[in-house]
């Protein structure tokens, strides 16, 4: 799932990447409106976290900006602002969350999986291919009677192809869904994790789930 961070604090904003990054989620952070609205038109986001006061355009115009061009996507606001009038302002203007600051990362998580369990977001929370079980909320995955145990960007690899189970996916489609913008890491890196991916669900069991389409990606299914 990708995520762009608007948030103008520099702390907060590298503090909060750090922990969604752990949490699985593939997150670009920038500092001001302007910037997010690059990025906008240049990526396809699962959720927008847009902070209200920023430099230049601020949150509640840049959201007005975006939801005129009818684009849907799940924006949570954070804001200091905690008057009625203000949650008021924040919501009319497209926000379909708003969190006080400060706040508990853990609401910030939860808030975050309630927005993707809205009508029109809605998600599967345990999806089954095979013998193989992935459960979002719980993040827990078992093929058979064995519990396997991945790491958040292992697991954010199976979330991605098993919620497109039978479909190719390409190594950049991959990496453009899992990394973030700026990522500029090794070109071999959707390779390992899927080597790592292989290793722990399908190494010990005669079906294979995560098949290699020859020129085109990878796709997880129960027959090739």
């Amino acid at each position: 799932m990708r995520i762009l961070l608007v948030e103008d604090e520099r702390d907060l904003q590298q503090l909060l990447k750090k922990r969604l990054a752990q949490s699985g989620y593939a997150v670009d952070a920038v500092a001001d409106g302007w910037e997010a609205q690059d990025y906008l038109a240049a990526m396809q986001y699962d959720l927008i976290i847009l902070d209200w006061m920023l430099p230049g355009l601020d949150g509640i115009s840049l959201l007005a900006k975006f939801r005129r061009t009818d684009l849907t996507t799940p924006v949570l606001l954070l804001t200091a602002k905690d008057n009625i009038e203000d949650r008021v302002t924040g919501l009319d203007a497209g926000a379909d969350d708003y969190l006080i600051k400060p706040f508990a990362f853990d609401e910030l998580l939860a808030r975050i999986r309630a927005l993707m369990r809205r009508p029109g977001n809605v998600r599967a929370d345990t999806i089954c291919v095979a013998d193989l079980m992935v459960n979002f909320s719980s993040r827990t995955v078992t093929r058979g009677e064995k519990q396997i145990s991945l790491s958040s960007k292992e697991f954010a690899v199976l979330e991605y192809l098993i919620r497109n189970q039978g479909i190719v996916l390409s190594k950049e489609k991959i990496e453009e869904h899992i990394w973030n913008y700026d990522f500029s890491g090794s070109s071999n890196v959707i390779n390992v994790y899927i080597r790592y991916l292989r290793k722990k669900i399908d190494d010990d069991f005669d079906l294979k789930l995560i098949h290699t389409v020859r020129g085109a990606g990878y796709v997880l299914q129960e027959r090739l």
